[in-house]
């Protein structure tokens, strides 16, 4: 969540996302046209690109001296890529390759992976427990969970009914979120063992295609976009009966009512009744169109980031204590300049609560970066910079060395 790439036709390019007000280029590239895949591992200055014109081959290059390190061709079209500092996993429609990042060895194939046209699969970011997860089938929502490190299969998780459309670890890599084709409840799992932690319902009323599910990085919160204009933040957190009496209001009075109607019911009714609402919301000027959210941490604020396939990121503030309706603070353009693109309403805003700042400044709410495992402290703004060593697995990848790569031919 520190910085943004997106492949376009004529290209790709990286930005850093160190400030709300401002955009700012960190590279552009024009030399492979129709780039559709284009990942940063973190904020160093190694990418992996995949273009169009050769969909099957895998490019990885060094930006920051503009070299090219390696590139790989597979059997068939590259869906999607997934990197951490251990691993780097390429899936394509039926087979799924993972890489050792130092050497960029194959270390495993896993042949035969039911249908999976659309390339989905997660890495945990942290390299210390590098969890792959992918569809075990084509027809139900199950999960299988990979361990990364020991090439060995850890379990599997029947999440849904359905077939899934999103899967997303969070930065520790100690939880799993998970949502089918029908894109009405998102469930979290426990990871390694798979028990499901909480259930959350997006709407009941209509299916929709979840492009883009995310954690924060302190795990308090989840964020699940679709092709509505609606976006849903959950927040998740366990209510125990410690807290206190509730008010004798109706609203109150009935919600005990439901609770206890919960006892008689079949199970499949007092689950949905039981299920936890969103925390926070945010309604985008533009529906069904492709779009990808991060939960990130700006100048010690949070701020849910919004980037639609037309080439526009939105950021919206999010308030951390009291969630409802997140506000539209900037509107920036990722195909013009590097500018940004001011939104009209953006001097209508009123300034952020005095409150509001003053919750999201504890550290207790919003952890610093720069403790989260698996992570770079500089927040994608040095320009590919050497991420510490103290931060790679066993056997760094010294991307300022000329021999960081062996040369391979494939």
């Amino acid at each position: 969540c520190s910085s943004l790439a997106i492949g376009t036709t004529t290209g790709y390019r990286l930005f850093s996302l160190s400030s709300v007000e401002q955009l700012d280029q960190v590279h552009e590239s024009n030399e492979i046209p129709d780039v559709y895949i284009v990942e940063r591992l973190f904020s160093s200055s190694l990418v992996v690109v995949v273009s169009h014109a050769k969909p099957q081959q895998m490019n990885v290059y060094h930006f920051k001296k503009g070299t090219e390190i390696c590139n790989y061709s597979y059997s068939s079209n590259i869906l999607s890529i997934r990197l951490n500092r251990q691993r780097l996993v390429v899936c394509v429609e039926e087979s799924i390759y993972i890489h050792n990042i130092k050497d960029m060895k194959l270390l495993k194939t896993i042949l035969d992976t039911p249908p999976n046209t659309t390339g989905l699969c997660a890495l945990s970011i942290n390299h210390a427990n590098s969890y792959l997860a992918y569809p075990g089938s084509a027809t139900s929502g199950e999960i299988v969970l990979y361990d990364g490190n020991t090439l060995k299969t850890s379990c599997t998780i029947p999440a849904h009914d359905g077939p899934l459309a999103a899967l997303a670890f969070n930065s520790t890599g100690s939880k799993l979120a998970s949502a089918s084709e029908k894109g009405t409840v998102i469930r979290v799992f426990s990871i390694p063992g798979g028990q499901k932690l909480y259930e959350f319902r997006r709407g009941m009323k209509r299916y929709v295609n979840i492009s883009s599910l995310v954690f924060s990085m302190d795990s308090q919160f989840l964020c699940a976009s679709s092709n509505t204009e609606t976006v849903h933040i959950f927040k998740l957190e366990h209510l125990t009966d410690s807290r206190p009496e509730e008010p004798p209001t109706w609203s109150g009075y009935m919600g005990k009512m439901f609770q206890a109607a919960t006892n008689y019911l079949p199970a499949q009714v007092s689950g949905m009744m039981s299920q936890d609402r969103a925390f926070a919301t945010v309604r985008l000027n533009i529906s069904g169109q492709r779009n990808i959210c991060a939960l990130s941490t700006i100048q010690k604020l949070p701020w849910l980031l919004v980037t639609t396939s037309d080439g526009h990121l939105y950021i919206y503030n999010l308030d951390p204590q009291d969630g409802g309706e997140c506000v539209l603070i900037k509107n920036h353009s990722l195909l013009g300049s590097g500018k940004m693109e001011e939104n009209k309403e953006n001097d209508l805003q009123p300034p952020v609560p005095q409150s509001y700042a003053a919750t999201v400044a504890r550290q207790s709410t919003v952890p610093s970066t720069s403790t989260m495992p698996g992570y770079s402290e500089d927040g994608g703004a040095l320009r590919g910079e050497v991420i510490p060593e103290h931060e790679f697995a066993t056997g760094p990848v010294c991307l300022d060395d000329e021999n960081e790569f062996p040369p391979v031919s494939i």
